[in-house]
């Protein structure tokens, strides 16, 4: 076997939204996010891993990891993804992910929001992706101590654990418009907003329809809306529709954490299965399509976009089930008297 790579991209925005000023959701500084990614590197060297490649970024997270590792350490090398032009824009992450599907990494952890893994599974080709959460709204991201998602991703990136065993390819939603063809890996939302504008969704009373690859009960963000109505398991190949409007006009009102401190009306006139395959068309003309919470997507009056559940998203890391494995062929267990004979 050649030299075992993992990847570690920390998005310096994550978490930053317009949310934050109209909930009370929690933060994560850059010093966690920096003490993060050097937990994250701790964790690799004990699994042997040979090298590191981590994202450049101007809001301080690459600079403190610099500063620690002329501290010296028991880190295994650590290359900073350089070559490209360090734009603030979400252009970063997806540059870094290319740079270290390029450099044959056996995994990619990433440090950010439903917005961050979005953008980094779109690059991310058959990599497995481990995406921890740092941003506000986190329904696809795991909440997990870096620690331990460091054992499990070094495992995997090392080729001691089977990524066949611990991971699983998710569902994904394409968005096609006239000019432009993306994904979301949990929602998208149809929105009668005319720009862009501050781009996080938190007043639910303009959006029409809604699409999600998984609704839990105990959600957060617009797929919680569904939870509470059809809840439908990442499991599952199906998504979910709905058609949305303004709670005093709908038969079904769910109030539903659609941010972290943020629980609002939301009217709902009817929902569906979302099944593999079909394309449906949005009744977006002239308005916003949001993915994964964020409003990306604007149309003009009579530009058409449709929506396809699509079964070939990124490979997910499963935690859990990497350190079971570990646990099952003692990968971090040193037997210091191979004689004695094992408790029962």
């Amino acid at each position: 076997m050649g030299e075992t790579v993992a990847g570690i991209v920390a998005n310096p925005a994550s978490g930053r939204d317009i949310r934050r000023l109209v909930a009370q959701a929690s933060v994560f500084p850059t010093a966690e996010k920096a003490n993060m990614v050097q937990r994250l590197l701790a964790a690799f060297a004990v699994t042997g891993l040979d090298r590191a490649l981590v994202s450049t970024d101007l809001g301080g997270i690459s600079a403190a990891v610099l500063r620690a590792l002329g501290r010296g350490g028991s880190w295994p090398k650590v290359d900073f993804c350089e070559d490209d032009p360090i734009t603030g824009t979400a252009a970063d992450t997806t540059n870094a992910v290319r740079r270290m599907v390029e450099a044959g990494a056996g995994v990619i952890v990433v440090l950010g929001g439903d917005g961050t893994a979005r953008v980094a599974a779109a690059a991310c080709e058959d990599v497995p992706l481990l995406a921890l959460s740092t941003g506000t709204n986190n329904a696809f991201p795991q909440m997990r101590e870096a620690t331990v998602a460091g054992l499990a991703a070094g495992l995997i990136a090392t080729g001691q654990v089977d990524p066949d065993l611990v991971t699983h390819r998710v569902s994904v939603l394409e968005v096609v418009t006239k000019a432009r063809r993306e994904i979301a890996l949990v929602d998208v939302c149809v929105s009668l907003s005319r720009h862009i504008g501050a781009r996080a969704l938190w007043d639910p009373s303009s959006l029409t329809e809604l699409y999600c690859t998984f609704a839990e009960p105990d959600g957060i963000g617009l797929s919680s809306v569904p939870g509470q109505l059809c809840p439908s398991p990442r499991s599952s190949p199906d998504g979910v529709a709905l058609q949305l409007g303004r709670a005093e006009e709908t038969p079904y009102v769910v109030h539903a954490p659609i941010a972290p401190g943020l629980v609002r009306p939301v009217g709902v006139r009817g929902w569906g299965i979302l099944q593999p395959g079909v394309r449906v068309e949005l009744a977006a003309a002239g308005g916003v399509i949001a993915l994964d919470g964020e409003r990306e997507l604007e149309l003009k009056t009579g530009e058409s976009a449709f929506v396809e559940l699509k079964p070939d998203g990124p490979w997910v890391v499963d935690v859990r089930a990497a350190m079971a494995e570990a646990a099952r062929k003692g990968l971090l267990r040193a037997d210091t008297d191979p004689g004695k004979e094992r408790r029962r």
